[in-house]
């Protein structure tokens, strides 16, 4: 049991700190968009373990009209006292001290999603200033931070106003306002729906607590400027939420929750209409997108419990074999959240569990309390059970199409050489493939590549929308078999990165209706079955020009309207605008120049930050629900805007 008394004593000094302005890519990931929101999260995730270990249930985060950010949470607060071994107050070792913190031993905190200490100083050095308010014992305590040049050298996270009492109060907690550093951060304006996303999941996660989003950057009218996230049914509602655009099997998702050996774990899920399986799962409220342990333990058990009760309910004989986990999680969305002390984090970014520990317990929790739960709800254990008997047989049939599939490789080898225009590059690191719509983009782009490393595949007709099929469906698809067959490394859970034939997937289509839906069918397709190329890092979208405008000699490309608009100021009078109808219409050596060359071009990177998020997304614009899908595009109808699971990279 975390102990109530939180006192500078209990923070631990690991090492010193100005290493992060030199190297922030280290701490953060990026000093792109992804990496100045990565600030903020350990902010917010501080004061969420406040929340999430039972010393407080509010946090306000605040976008201050002038580009500061402050999270505000009524915790215990910093320790204000002297830290015996620093010599100065708690707060000034938590914002200057790396690897400093009270999470260390588990004394203070039951569980946290901050371990390694870095978070607050972290941003403090990233930050052009930084102040701390800690209201505790009827006391106002506050000290600021700033960047300061000394020697032409910047040092990031400098104390220029002592801790000192400045007033009164009757609040307990703490606030932390900070203004980022635009000289390390390549923007500075934080994204109010990335944030807003975020502190919903959050709110979500820890069922009962309160969290505030406040955009002073909007109009007082606006609805969105104040924003409440408070969910009573905590998972139950996330799973609603994920399951809001598909039909649910039953009303009600399943909610168990339990705890072993010290570690606690909640459980909701709700099979849908659907065929594919999505498990979120999370650490202390962190996202572990990669899985683990945890997710492990889970499966096993829910594959255990469910071939149980399908004897028991005579749905399954004695001579029949027990049905695969696959076929129990066919349409499955379940929400997973395990609290638990000293976790092993594979790798820095946190997104894969590694306790042995948490699969043992997981997998008892999840058996005893669900087995329980069926008892309960006899009804709710049938229909599990009878959609894992139908994926059984559909499964079967998949194992004949794919048998039939790899009977027909050699066939397909000699489609995809008629269509693929392939690199001579045998080093697949170096290698690049570009998706095209039709004969006439693929004649043009084989005339502008770089044959040494960069393949053309061009499309001669739609792919099939993965989110409606199931696998043999899509398998029927000749241009899903020419793809997968040209990338080489196999579907589904067959699917090995190691075998890729190239390491950038770029996908190039026309700026119209037809050119946006191709990108759609093909993200969804490989965010359905073929997620790691993906998270990989291998998927990008390719942005060739719109406009061609020329004066006297001179010609520059316009991406989009407003950047036309730019150029018919800087060029003046007497320009000629050519609008590109698609690929076919630019000749090679300005489709190299624009698109195609390494040096110059732009492309998209296809990131999956939020997978819940990303989840949503694919099923609003590609499932069968009418009406979230309108009101999505009506709200976002400029699709040459970002989309929301990607970042910008230009090479």
């Amino acid at each position: 049991m975390a102990k109530k008394e939180y006192k500078a004593q209990d923070i631990q000094v690991l090492e010193g700190l100005d290493a992060v302005r030199v190297r922030p890519g280290m701490y953060i990931g990026s000093t792109g968009v992804r990496g100045l929101h990565h600030i903020l999260w350990e902010i917010v995730d501080n004061s969420m373990d406040e929340i999430a270990n039972g010393f407080g249930d509010t946090i306000t985060v605040v976008l201050g009209k002038d580009g500061s950010i402050s999270v505000e949470d009524n915790g215990r607060g910093i320790p204000v006292d002297i830290h015996p071994q620093m010599k100065v107050s708690g707060v000034e070792v938590v914002f200057t001290q790396l690897h400093a913190g009270g999470k260390f031993d588990n004394s203070n905190y039951g569980h946290s999603g901050g371990l390694h200490g870095v978070g607050a100083s972290v941003t403090n050095a990233l930050s052009r200033w930084l102040t701390v308010e800690v209201y505790k014992d009827g006391k106002i305590h506050k000290i600021k931070f700033e960047s300061v040049e000394q020697n032409g050298v910047v040092h990031g996270g400098m104390t220029v106003s002592p801790l000192a009492v400045v007033g009164k109060t009757n609040k307990r907690g703490t606030k932390v306002t900070f203004f980022p550093d635009d000289r390390i951060f390549e923007t500075i304006k934080i994204n109010a729906e990335t944030v807003s996303r975020r502190l919903k999941e959050l709110a979500y996660l820890n069922r009962g607590a309160k969290i505030y989003l406040i955009d002073e950057r909007v109009s007082s009218t606006d609805a969105n400027r104040t924003r409440k996230f408070y969910y009573e049914g905590g998972l139950s509602d996330f799973v609603k939420d994920l399951n809001s655009t598909k039909n649910s099997a039953f009303a009600t998702p399943v909610f168990i929750s339990g705890e072993k050996n010290g570690i606690v774990a909640e459980l909701s899920f709700q099979y849908t209409d659907a065929y594919n399986e999505n498990i979120f799962s999370y650490v202390n409220n962190i996202p572990t997108t990669e899985g683990g342990t945890h997710e492990t333990g889970f499966k096993i058990a829910l594959t255990r419990v469910l071939n149980d009760w399908a004897r028991r309910l005579n749905l399954l004989k004695d001579k029949d074999q027990n049905l695969l986990g696959d076929d129990f999680r066919e349409g499955l969305t379940a929400v997973l959240s395990v609290k638990m002390q000293s976790v092993q984090f594979e790798g820095q970014t946190k997104t894969k569990l590694g306790n042995t520990e948490a699969k043992v317990a997981v997998e008892a929790i999840v058996s005893n309390e669900l087995s329980l739960y069926f008892e309960k709800h006899k009804d709710i254990a049938e229909i599990a059970v009878k959609k894992g008997l139908l994926a059984a047989k559909v499964r079967e049939a998949a194992r004949k199409q794919k048998e039939i599939t790899r009977a027909k490789n050699s066939i397909d080898s000699l489609q995809t050489v008629g269509k693929l225009k392939n690199c001579t590059g045998k080093k697949a690191e170096n290698n690049e493939l570009f998706i095209v719509e039709g004969d006439s983009a693929g004649g043009t782009c084989t005339q502008a590549r770089n044959r040494l490393f960069q393949a053309i595949l061009p499309l001669r007709g739609k792919p099939l929308n993965a989110e409606k099929k199931r696998m043999e469906q899509i398998l029927a698809n000749e241009e899903i078999r020419t793809l997968i067959s040209a990338l080489g490394a196999g579907w589904g859970s067959d699917f090995k990165e190691s075998d890729l034939k190239y390491h950038k997937v770029v996908i190039l289509s026309d700026a119209d209706q037809d050119g946006m839906h191709i990108r759609a069918i093909l993200l969804t397709f490989f965010f359905r079955h073929m997620r790691e190329l993906i998270t990989g890092g291998h998927v990008y979208i390719g942005m060739p020009p719109l406009y061609k405008i020329s004066k006297r000699g001179q010609t520059e490309y316009a991406y989009d309207d407003a950047a036309l608009e730019e150029l018919k100021k800087q060029m003046g009078k007497g320009v000629e605008i050519q609008r590109y109808k698609g690929l076919g219409e630019m000749n090679a050596d300005q489709l190299w120049e624009t698109t195609m060359d390494p040096k110059r071009r732009k492309l998209i990177r296809v990131v999956i930050d939020d997978a819940a998020e990303a989840e949503r997304l694919v099923s609003t614009l590609m499932g069968d629900a009418i009406e979230p899908r309108r009101n999505y595009i009506i709200e976002h109808a400029n699709f040459n805007k970002e989309d929301k699971f990607m970042e910008i990279n230009d090479k």
